[in-house]
């Protein structure tokens, strides 16, 4: 008897862990790693929600978005990541593969950007352990609240029926 594969939705609303409250200009954050080893999603869909400073954000300003992963079982994460939610201060130019960009052009105003692909990012195979950074280029600081930015991801993946 012949079956079907079928693409199926992991939980919508997973929530990274990076904080963003506070993240000064030119300065970038990376978040904890998230194991793909137990799930095996084919790909994930991530999206950010930031929002801008009340002050110093330049009508040129934007939000890059990044992905790092390792293949040694978190030994060794691309470029200077650690798997940590923290500072990050990679080589220049960087080795982080990029995944988008938010303009964040106005003081006090949320943003959303993204559904990005992980896979896409590498290559389109989604790796064992993976993450994301974020780099401030607004002008100004981002929103001093945590709960103001939002940061979720959906995993992809198939089911045999």
């Amino acid at each position: 008897m012949a079956g079907n594969i079928t693409e199926k939705l992991g939980t919508n609303g997973q929530t990274l862990t990076i904080t963003l409250a506070s993240l000064t200009n030119n300065s970038l954050r990376q978040s904890t790693v998230i194991d793909n080893t137990s799930d095996l999603f084919q790909d994930v869909l991530l999206m950010l929600k930031i929002k801008s400073g009340a002050s110093s954000t330049v009508s040129t300003g934007v939000v890059n978005v990044y992905a790092y992963a390792t293949v040694d079982n978190g030994t060794t994460y691309t470029d200077t990541a650690t798997g940590t939610d923290g500072a990050i201060t990679p080589t220049s130019p960087t080795n982080l593969r990029f995944l988008g960009q938010l303009n964040v052009v106005a003081n006090s105003t949320t943003y959303v950007g993204g559904p990005w692909s992980i896979a896409a990012a590498f290559g389109g195979i989604m790796p064992a352990k993976w993450g994301i950074v974020v780099e401030n280029k607004t002008g100004g600081t981002l929103d001093a609240t945590e709960g103001s930015h939002a940061k979720l991801y959906q995993g992809i993946y198939s089911q045999y029926t």
